[in-house]
């Protein structure tokens, strides 16, 4: 790379409430030469930032539009209600739609829950965010309905939550545009979905490696059969060196023969 070249980076939208710290760091040891830039946005404006172009990828919250996006859906988030931490409500470990019958709850214009109207009974204005509506909740006017995630973010000493059962809830998935599925799209996609750095997804695979062979064993190597053999075969001829020696006796036998048969023919005195 010469000086005048920039190396690539992958620029990540993600929404409040949303913690991107794990997969971060995954991607900083996997791609250190590829710069990663978080980009916070509101969930009403995700999907408009991705399709301009503003960012490569997002974590958003679910439904968006999804003209021009594709979305892998994550995981869904439990809905709790954000009451002071002297409230009656503490004291149960989990609330319905009919304990919040007669407090007033609070609807910010940028709740992410989709319902038209919480239970309870209306503020006589919805605060803007959901930042306003928490301090609100803390002076007493109201209840608040949250993503837990949302309740975490906005955390405050003197404020807890409860779970909100039969609550609409939030879903949290990956999107990015259609088109720019770029590789470092799927490198991201792929540590999202916890395939390992050795995985062969949108990778060639690596050529097998051929085997070693067997080296032949040739005649006359030591401890190879046919040394074994050959051996044998020398072993073999040095016994046979044996028999000129037992052949040596034959012509002393034959001696013998001869001189027995000198006496036998011998003549013999008349008396």
């Amino acid at each position: 790379m010469t000086g005048s070249e920039v190396p690539p980076a992958f620029r990540l939208a993600y929404v409040p409430g949303v913690t991107p710290t794990k997969w971060v760091r995954i991607w900083n040891e996997r791609l250190p030469d590829t710069p990663l830039t978080l980009v916070g946005v509101p969930a009403a404006e995700a999907a408009g930032l991705l399709r301009d172009g503003g960012a490569d990828a997002g974590f958003v919250r679910l439904p968006i539009d999804r003209t021009d996006l594709s979305a892998i859906p994550l995981y869904t988030e439990t809905t709790v209600v954000v009451v002071p931490k002297d409230h009656v409500a503490t004291a149960v470990e989990e609330m319905t739609a009919e304990d919040l019958a007669e407090e007033i709850v609070l609807h910010p214009l940028d709740d992410t829950l989709g319902w038209e109207r919480p239970p309870g009974r209306p503020a006589f204005e919805r605060p803007a965010t959901t930042a306003d509506a928490v301090e609100l909740v803390a002076a007493g006017v109201g209840l608040l309905v949250v993503p837990q995630s949302l309740a975490r973010l906005h955390h405050r000493k003197d404020l807890t939550y409860r779970p909100l059962a039969g609550a609409p809830e939030s879903r949290i998935a990956l999107s990015w545009p259609e088109e720019k599925t770029t590789d470092l799209v799927e490198e991201f996609i792929g540590i999202v979905r916890g395939r390992t750095v050795n995985s062969t997804r949108g990778r060639a695979p690596a050529p097998p490696q051929p085997k070693a062979g067997r080296t032949g064993r040739k005649s006359g190597t030591p401890g190879s059969p046919a040394a074994g053999k050959s051996s044998r075969n020398g072993s073999g001829g040095a016994g046979g060196a044996k028999n000129p020696k037992g052949g040596a006796r034959n012509p002393k036998g034959g001696a013998g023969n001869a001189k027995s048969g000198a006496k036998r023919g011998k003549p013999r005195r008349r008396p």
